[in-house]
């Protein structure tokens, strides 16, 4: 039996968090929920978007499975996934972006990682108004040595586990040339070490530009906080969005698994919401607990309800779509 804290989110994030419980009860993995409460929800329940109890639930069962949580734009509580990745030392987030057939994108046979530094850089939240009128603000970037050991490892690591030939490290240490010097510094030490896998660095506006006109070229990619997050999303639009995208939190001591669209306030309760992000987040959760057989019977029954496009949300299928729920029913029909 895995012990694993639910917290399904607010917005759409509810029903898609029940069609992944459902998927991940239907492979026969025993699982048992401990269900709590972050984010809008929360606020309303506790007055506070991260309550203990969520932080106390995550430290008995070391893994979680999330939903999307809104994070207000320009004003209010800050991020509460920021929070849960500093509390957790939840270093390394990794952001699969695969072609599925069926998916209308602009490439075919797209198989890339990113590898994205999740503590670091500018989002460690060290920003502040620099005059009395708040006309000028300022936020510090900063950049380790250790903790850029330790997310290149993490990458070429995940690399060699996961039969993959190539690390690309992604910087812009020809203008930043202390922090992204620093990284790049790193990453050829570390990738020296590592002589069965191909080493190569891009600075980060021609790595856009290369991942628009040939995804193909890269296998696995590492890089900063910042330009992680934004890869990742660019990654995503290429292959079809991010209803298609899961997403891992790992650290030492805990690992977090979630979609990472955001929870789309404006279509919840509506039953429209593609669940496939979390279902695919579900089997990175089972491989982390050692159950490969499971997370592939979900990624190949996702794989099968896309490819052929019956039963899937309007993102998909415009013409004739089915909701959330009906979707879900399929990828669990399809397990069989």
């Amino acid at each position: 039996m895995h012990m694993v804290t639910l917290i399904p989110g607010d917005g759409i994030g509810p029903s898609i968090a029940d069609v992944a419980v459902r998927v991940i009860e239907a492979t026969g993995v025993k699982v048992q929920w401990e269900r709590v409460e972050a984010g809008m929800v929360a606020i309303d329940r506790y007055k506070d978007p991260l309550p203990q109890e969520v932080i106390e639930s995550i430290k008995r069962t070391r893994v979680a499975l999330k939903g999307p949580l809104t994070t207000p734009v320009g004003s209010g509580f800050r991020s509460v996934n920021v929070a849960l990745r500093k509390e957790f030392d939840l270093y390394s987030n990794v952001r699969p972006a695969r072609s599925f057939d069926g998916v209308p994108s602009r490439y075919r046979e797209v198989d890339l990682v990113i590898v994205r530094e999740n503590t670091e850089e500018f989002y460690a939240g060290i920003e502040h108004f620099i005059d009395p009128s708040r006309s000028a603000a300022e936020t510090i970037g900063v950049v380790t040595r250790s903790g850029s050991e330790r997310i290149i490892r993490y990458a070429y690591e995940y690399a060699r586990a996961h039969g993959r030939k190539k690390v690309t490290t992604v910087h812009k240490a020809n203008i930043l040339k202390y922090t992204g010097g620093l990284f790049l510094e790193v990453a050829r030490a570390v990738g020296a070490e590592y002589p069965d896998i191909t080493s190569n660095d891009r600075i980060i506006d021609n790595m856009a530009m290369q991942m628009v006109l040939d995804p193909h070229q890269f296998d696995v990619v590492v890089t900063t906080n910042l330009f992680g997050d934004i890869l990742s999303d660019l990654a995503s639009g290429l292959v079809g969005g991010l209803g298609l995208a899961p997403g891992a939190n790992i650290g030492y001591n805990a690992a977090i698994f979630e979609a990472v669209h955001g929870s789309a306030p404006d279509i919840a309760g509506k039953n429209l919401a593609n669940p496939s992000a979390i279902v695919l987040a579900g089997a990175l959760l089972l491989r982390h607990l050692n159950e490969p057989d499971a997370a592939g019977r979900i990624e190949r029954a996702v794989s099968r309800v896309l490819k052929e496009g019956k039963f899937v949300t309007r993102d998909i299928n415009p013409g004739s779509p089915v909701g959330t729920a009906e979707m879900g029913e399929e990828i669990i029909r399809q397990l069989a």
